[in-house]
Order: C-alpha cells, then sequence, then structure tokens
C-alpha cells in the first residue's frame, strides 16, 4: 500500500492489514515469516508535509537457533510511531547539523512512502540479533558438528588450542618447580 502525501492531506488513514508470508521482502534470509503480519496503523500528515505513522504490528518468524542451528519460532509484536520527512525539506546546513529531535525523523522522496517498507524496517528492528532454542542449549561440538542437545559426541578428548601449548609447557615447568 502507498501512503500518498496528497491522499493523506485531505484525511487520515486507519489501516488494518494482513501481509501474507512472502509478501513483504526483508532483504535478508536471516528470518522466514510464517504467520501473516497483522497490522493495525493510522498514517495521517501533521505539521506541512511530514508524514506520521504510528500502530502495531504482529507476526511469527522462523529463526535459526545461534548455537544448534535448529529452528526457532519467535513472535514478534512491536508498537511503533514513526515520522517522515521529504527528502527536499533537507538544507545543505542540515545535512551537517542534526538536532537530536532529527534523529527521530526518516526521510521519503516522491509523493510518499510505500507501507511494506515501513513495516519490513520495524520487523528487523523487533526481532532479536541472536536466537537460542533454549537457555541450557549445548550447541554444536566444534570438531565433528553434532548437535550436543540431541546427540552424543564421538569425538577423542579435545586437545587445547595447539597456540595455548607454550602456555601449557610453562605451568607444567612451574609444577615441576614446586
Amino acid at each position: 500500500m502507498f501512503l500518498d502525501v496528497k491522499e493523506l492531506a485531505l484525511h487520515k488513514l486507519r489501516l488494518h492489514q494482513s501481509y501474507a508470508p512472502g509478501a513483504v521482502d526483508y532483504h535478508t534470509r536471516d528470518f522466514r515469516q510464517i504467520d501473516p503480519l497483522e497490522v493495525r496503523a493510522t498514517a495521517e500528515m501533521v505539521e506541512e508535509d511530514q508524514i506520521r505513522v504510528s500502530g502495531e504490528l504482529n507476526t511469527r518468524v522462523e529463526m535459526v537457533c545461534a548455537r544448534c542451528l535448529e529452528p526457532v519460532v519467535e513472535d514478534v509484536a512491536h508498537n511503533f510511531d514513526l515520522y517522515y520527512r521529504p527528502m527536499k525539506s533537507i538544507t545543505r546546513e542540515e545535512e551537517f547539523r542534526l538536532k537530536l529531535d532529527d534523529t527521530e525523523i526518516a526521510f521519503y522522496e516522491g509523493d510518499g512512502l510505500f507501507l511494506t517498507d515501513v513495516l519490513a524496517e520495524q520487523v528487523l528492528l523487533a526481532i532479536p540479533m541472536k536466537t537460542i532454542c533454549r537457555s541450557d542449549c549445548k550447541g554444536l561440538c566444534p570438531h565433528c558438528g553434532a548437535n550436543l542437545n540431541s546427540d552424543e559426541c564421538r569425538c577423542e578428548s579435545h586437545a587445547g588450542d595447539p597456540r595455548l601449548a607454550p602456555l601449557a609447557r610453562l605451568k607444567q615447568d612451574w609444577f615441576k618447580k614446586q
């Protein structure tokens, strides 16, 4: 859906949209949307040509555990209140001197912005950077790759890091002297 500046100048838009999995392009393969993205929002013009989009979104995504690489389903629920100014409203001086309030404003080009772009950004901000399937996840064996949560590692006892061998020898020599 396109949020047109001319239409928003006439009246506020109340949005209740549902986007099926695959309808929104997140520009990443780090997760997969598995439930519809439900959005309730309002879009309106505030001040001169500044667009305000506020609302909430809900969906579920599937990610991989950062330790064992098993699939993990995460619920995503996020409230947002965003402001957009036209790119042409920035003067050359403003490009170099942003105030703190300006950091909370995004920009759009042309006659408006696409709601799906706004939603994709908000979902990306709402999901965790790394997901763990459970708090006691043991991860993968660094040598054979076995999932230590479900499989026994068949590796021999793991030798220490060869880069630390000189320190191990120093430790042995020190204990011999004691």
